[in-house]
């Protein structure tokens, strides 16, 4: 049961996603209030009752995007995908509840005018951990095995390769290169215009960004060696002209041509190069290219 809580778990998504997810938290809480008035709310006799109503679903909504688009974005390290595990999402989720309650909470207490108590405030929170856990917890784990079905199974019906350790610069390549990539030289220039990398176009295995600098990775002599410049990845992106050579991730450029076979986890699918030695995760916005182009080769 705890392995599975460490398990890879999707995170990344669009902004709009975000948006999405919390209009419609913020108008499931609003609108069942409005509709059915628990919790004695039926028995208000306020003005303005209606909009009172839904002022609790405005503030399920703002807390909801508040933590979904604010926080990975103060805490990129510790929102990253490549970290994320079916543990922290449910943890993230519960909290998310809680903070919702929380919020609500004082919202109740501010048009009705009545003081909250210490005692008020640990009763709702276990109430609400309680009743939220089973059904969060739940729905997670039913996530995390869809999405983990579904890219095994897909990945498992990419062709696969024979590990291709020798360079092409000896004539050799392990996949379905032509022999003009096979030769073509690919020059990569740093941000100074000066430093630069020259090596086989086909010899590429794969870029990747962190922070100003990317890492580039290449065979030399038969081995996977490593070099660094300072640039953008979109810069250097722009800088090649092949089309096995593609964006894969928001930080990495892989060499197709290079992969040796693919793998799949709840995350998505990730890219075997040079013995499994490195892994290299597809993001989703890029699968169907991904997919596509292994499967023409």
């Amino acid at each position: 049961m705890f392995r599975i809580l460490k398990q890879p778990y999707p995170f990344d998504e669009p902004a709009s996603r975000a948006w999405i997810r919390a209009a419609l938290i913020g108008a499931f809480v609003g609108l069942f209030l409005l509709t059915f008035q628990p919790f004695g709310t039926e028995h208000w006799q306020t003005p303005y009752k209606v909009w009172k109503l839904l002022g609790f679903g405005l503030v399920s909504f703002v807390i909801t995007a508040f933590n979904f688009l604010v926080w990975p974005r103060l805490f990129p390290r510790t929102f990253k995908e490549e970290s994320w595990t079916v543990g922290k999402a449910i943890l993230f989720i519960m909290a998310n509840i809680l903070l919702i309650a929380l919020g609500n909470q004082g919202y109740m207490a501010l048009i009705t005018d009545e003081v909250v108590g210490l005692p008020d405030i640990a009763g709702m929170i276990l109430i609400t951990f309680l009743i939220g856990i089973f059904p969060t917890a739940g729905t997670v784990m039913a996530s995390y095995i869809i999405h983990l079905r579904r890219y095994v199974r897909q990945a498992a019906e990419l062709p696969t390769h024979t590990a291709g350790t020798v360079s092409s610069s000896v004539g050799q390549t392990p996949f379905s290169s032509s022999d003009a990539l096979s030769t073509a030289p690919l020059t990569l220039v740093a941000e100074n215009e000066k430093d630069t990398l020259t090596f086989p176009a086909a010899d590429l295995l794969f870029i990747e960004s962190s922070d100003n600098y990317c890492t580039v990775v290449y065979l030399k002599d038969g081995l996977g060696v490593k070099s660094l410049l300072r640039s953008s990845l979109s810069r250097l992106t722009a800088q090649i002209n092949t089309p096995q050579i593609l964006r894969c991730h928001r930080s990495y450029v892989v060499n197709l041509d290079r992969v040796e076979r693919v793998t799949g986890n709840a995350q998505g699918y990730r890219l075997h190069f040079l013995g499994g030695q490195w892994q290299i995760p597809v993001a989703r916005q890029y699968n169907d290219t991904i997919v596509a182009r292994l499967k023409s080769e």
